[in-house]
C-alpha cells in the first residue's frame, strides 16, 4: 500500500518535472530560431549564451529522474552479468544507495548554494539574470534522481524479503 502511494507520487514528481523541463527547452528552441533570424538583419540577441547555459543545466537536470526510471543512462554491466543472480542484485542494491547518497547529499548542497544566491542577490554578467532559480531547478532535478534511487532500492529489498513474484 505504501508503496503505491510512493510509485504514484514518484511518477507525478517525474511528471512535473519532464513538464518544466519541457517547456525550458521549448523556450530554447524559440530563442535559438528567434536569434538566427534577427542575426540576419541586425545584432544577435544579447545574453543568448547566457540563458541557452542555464536553461540547458535546468533541462538536463530535470530529465535525469525520468531517464532514470526508463534505465536510459549507460550502463557497463560486462563485469556485472558475470557474477551470480544474487551478487548481480547486491550490486545493484549497493550502487541504488550510494547513488542515491551522493545524488542527496548534491541536492542539498545545491539548496545551500541557491540559498546564498537568494541572500547576496548575485546575477549573471550579461543579462543581469539571478542565479537562483536555475540551481534551485538542477537541485529539484538531482533531488528526484536520489528519490528514484531511494525507491529503486526499496523495491528490491522488499522484492528480495517478499520472493519474486
Amino acid at each position: 500500500m505504501l508503496m503505491s502511494q510512493l510509485d504514484r507520487i514518484e511518477r507525478g514528481l517525474i511528471k512535473l518535472s519532464v513538464f518544466c523541463g519541457g517547456v525550458a527547452l521549448m523556450a530554447m528552441i524559440g530563442l535559438t530560431c528567434a536569434n538566427i533570424f534577427v542575426r540576419t538583419f541586425a545584432d544577435p540577441i544579447r545574453g543568448t549564451f547566457e540563458l541557452m547555459g542555464y536553461a540547458g543545466a535546468a533541462v538536463t537536470a530535470l530529465a535525469l529522474g525520468f531517464t532514470q526510471k526508463q534505465r536510459g543512462h549507460i550502463a557497463v554491466n560486462v563485469l556485472i552479468q558475470r557474477f551470480p543472480p544474487k551478487v548481480q542484485k547486491a550490486l545493484n542494491s549497493f550502487n541504488d544507495a550510494a547513488c542515491a547518497l551522493f545524488f542527496g547529499v548534491l541536492t542539498w548542497q545545491l539548496i545551500r548554494k541557491a540559498d546564498g544566491f537568494v541572500q547576496t542577490g548575485e546575477v549573471s554578467e550579461t543579462l543581469r539574470i539571478v542565479f537562483y532559480p536555475f540551481t534551485y531547478a538542477v537541485a529539484m532535478g538531482c533531488g528526484l534522481l536520489a528519490l528514484v534511487f531511494v525507491l529503486s532500492l526499496i523495491r528490491d529489498l522488499l522484492h528480495e524479503v517478499r520472493g519474486p513474484r
